[in-house]
């Protein structure tokens, strides 16, 4: 064999090597890009996909007639209000007892699902608009601001449909306090409480037809 022949047979030999390697290089990569558009699916509904949450009823459907029940305690849902601000969305349900004690309960998802049990503050005198607010001993920090859309129903005192302003307010501990009003009435005052997941059965109406 000449030396040129021998030259040539082996620079052909690192040409396939390179190109093997090439090949590999592209397989791996190819490999990691669909570990990671896999991984950017994430987990399904937790609503759908644990029993737990399963069995404890979705909030997220909560509506007029339904029970639900919080830390132990019954509440008959007795309206719903379903706001709209540019592509967020949120529910606030009225709640009341048998002692005839209301509640609100508020539920979105921000992306997580988030659930604030609300209690009405008739005597407050506090307005909102100032950075931090202090009530009944707590500081409260400025959250956010808005205006959004609602439509009412069930028994909530309200308009079918109608704008209503908010802002909202957070100690530290996760305490809230919100300022909401409704059309053109004045602000109406109440302080919040984040709920566990755990904390909240849901019992739904049967649906009729």
């Amino acid at each position: 064999m000449s030396e040129s022949v021998a030259y040539l047979l082996a620079a052909m030999g690192c040409l396939v090597a390179v190109a093997g390697v090439a090949v590999a290089v592209v397989a791996v990569s190819r490999s990691r890009s669909r570990s990671r558009a896999t991984a950017a699916k994430g987990p399904g509904d937790p609503l759908r996909d644990r029993d737990s949450d399963a069995l404890r009823g979705d909030p997220r459907r909560l509506k007029p007639g339904d029970i639900v029940e919080i830390r132990g305690v019954s509440y008959a849902v007795r309206g719903t209000i379903r706001l709209v601000e540019g592509g967020w969305s949120w529910a606030e349900h009225l709640l009341d007892d048998t002692g005839g004690v209301r509640r609100w309960l508020s539920v979105e998802e921000d992306p997580e699902l988030e659930l604030v049990l609300w209690a009405a503050e008739p005597g407050a005198t506090v307005t909102p608009g100032a950075p931090t607010i202090d009530f009944d001993g707590r500081r409260y920090n400025w959250d956010e601001t808005g205006q959004a859309r609602y439509t009412s129903t069930g028994t909530t005192g309200l308009d079918p449909s109608g704008t209503m302003r908010y802002h909202d307010y957070q100690a530290p501990g996760g305490a809230r306090l919100s300022f909401e009003a409704y059309g053109e009435a004045g602000w109406e005052v109440a302080r919040g409480e984040k709920l566990l997941r755990a904390e909240v059965m849901i019992y739904p109406q049967a649906e009729v037809g």
